[in-house]
């Protein structure tokens, strides 16, 4: 029962990559790509803000918290690309840590993407 009133929240839908090693057919050489693990799985995603620990003397500054809730039997290793597409956006993002797993939902604390990573 409170899965289904959390599952009646999800309102977006996400994509999870995770990089994988790739073997070019033409070229033979492996390289490390983004491969899609996890498609169209029904999602929320939550901001809030909250102080940072590095005010300074002149101007108190907030961080974004980007929350991600979903089933909890889905895996999302730590570092994975995260799209999703919520409210008419799409945007990436990329897991920073262990999900808070409980038995109705998940938690994934998320920082936006940079390609570098």
């Amino acid at each position: 029962m409170h899965r289904k009133a959390i599952e009646a929240t999800y309102d977006g839908i996400c994509n999870i990559y995770e990089k994988q090693p790739y073997k070019d057919p033409d070229t033979k050489v492996t390289i490390q790509k983004d491969m899609k693990v996890v498609e169209e799985q029904p999602c929320h995603l939550s901001f809030s803000s909250i102080p940072a620990t590095d005010d300074t003397n002149t101007v108190s500054k907030l961080r974004q918290v980007i929350k991600l809730f979903l089933a909890p039997e889905i895996i999302v290793l730590p570092g994975s690309k995260i799209e999703v597409t919520q409210a008419g956006r799409t945007e990436y993002y990329s897991g920073s840590g262990q999900p808070a797993v409980y038995g109705s939902h998940q938690e994934i604390v998320l920082g936006l993407w940079k390609e570098n990573t």
